[in-house]
């Protein structure tokens, strides 16, 4: 590039700067809605023009170029994943905490079933504790009771049609929530 096409390239972008800046900066802010991030979408803009036309590329519409990468750049900044600070939510009144009463619904419905577990027969409360408060699998029960799989399982499915009957009877009389 020649100092006669670098002048006359800065004279361009000078002019361009001139006629469109306010526009652009109008645009900008119209999608933005925040002042100085459009002022530096819109300086962006021109930054991104100027390495266009070192590089040797042509302008045929300086205004639609303009508004072309602007746009982009708008894009971009929409597509940016926006950070707040604990300290701006705090001082916007966002109070953080957590809902437990799910957990809590969730812990007391346990605590329940494994109360109701004692008034099962014997052989269901020893496969119902090895299986939902020991967590063991059917492999390991069925090691250690010397039955096979499908009798625990079997012994399994039995208990839990008995704990629920229990529990919607417990239930009925004694509502926990409603």
């Amino acid at each position: 590039m020649t100092k006669k096409q670098e002048t006359e390239q800065k004279a361009l972008l000078t002019l361009a700067h001139y006629d469109y800046q306010k526009g652009l900066n109008a645009y900008a802010f119209f999608k933005i809605h925040n002042h100085t991030t459009s002022e530096d979408l819109v300086q962006s803009t021109f930054l991104k023009t100027w390495a266009y036309l070192v590089k040797g590329g042509e302008i045929v519409l300086m205004k639609a170029f303009l508004y072309h990468i602007l746009n982009n750049l708008i894009i971009d900044e929409y597509r940016k994943h926006s950070t707040s600070s604990l300290d701006d939510l705090l001082e916007k009144g966002f109070e953080p905490g957590a809902d437990t009463s799910d957990r809590l619904i969730d812990y007391l419905d346990g605590k329940s079933a494994t109360l109701l577990i004692d008034h099962l027969p014997i052989k269901f409360q020893k496969v119902m504790r090895m299986r939902y408060i020991q967590d063991l699998s059917l492999e390991e029960m069925s090691v250690t009771n010397n039955q096979s799989k499908n009798t625990i399982a079997v012994q399994l499915h039995r208990g839990l049609e008995k704990l629920r009957l229990l529990h919607s009877q417990a239930q009925s009389i004694f509502p926990l929530y409603q």
